[in-house]
């Protein structure tokens, strides 16, 4: 009959050793783990408040470079440039703008005035928002199709466009196809 208690004791050092070493990697494992995904940058001003710069153009009040505190919206970036002025172009700002979205650190948001014809305004009203594009536009582009589409609006909302290979939507390979025909505002 096999005795456990006098195999235990023969053995000791060789089952604590094994349970030591287990521990040891288990808590290897553990702190990799928490380890391997980095820290989101944020920059502090001299209070320490978590801010991003904004530089704001075109037809507002006061064109300029604002701080702002992490998480604004395009409507508080707007609002803290004394928001547009009359000569806006207000059916560019409510179809191409999402002023719900989230302003990220070192973006120019720029309005458009009425009437004007610029190179800027006619090559993003031609390219894709891909924080409001519908399925069939997304679907348009080279090389998405449903399924793909379906991933770019399940992880609204973008930064911007690279975002797409960051969080692995698309491969390489359709970001350099479609990168000149997406925008994110």
């Amino acid at each position: 009959m096999f005795d456990l208690k006098a195999w235990v004791e023969a053995h000791r050092w060789a089952v604590l050793g094994v349970l030591v070493g287990t521990a040891v990697i288990g808590a290897g494992v553990f702190w990799t783990k928490t380890q391997s995904e980095p820290a989101p940058v944020q920059i502090l001003s001299a209070s320490g408040s978590a801010e991003l710069i904004v530089d704001i153009g075109g037809e507002v009040v006061r064109p300029g470079v604002y701080k702002l505190p992490i998480g604004s919206r395009i409507e508080d970036a707007l609002r803290s440039a004394g928001g547009v002025t009359g000569g806006a172009d207000t059916d560019y700002i409510n179809k191409y703008l999402n002023k719900a979205a989230k302003v990220s650190d070192g973006q120019k948001l720029y309005i458009p005035h009425a009437g004007a014809e610029n190179a800027q305004r006619s090559t993003l009203n031609a390219q894709v928002n891909i924080n409001s594009a519908s399925q069939a536009e997304l679907e348009g582009l080279p090389g998405i199709g449903p399924v793909t589409a379906g991933k770019i609006i399940s992880n609204r909302p973008y930064q911007n466009t690279s975002e797409l290979l960051s969080k692995k939507i698309v491969g390489r390979k359709v970001y350099e196809q479609i990168q000149d025909q997406i925008s994110v505002w």
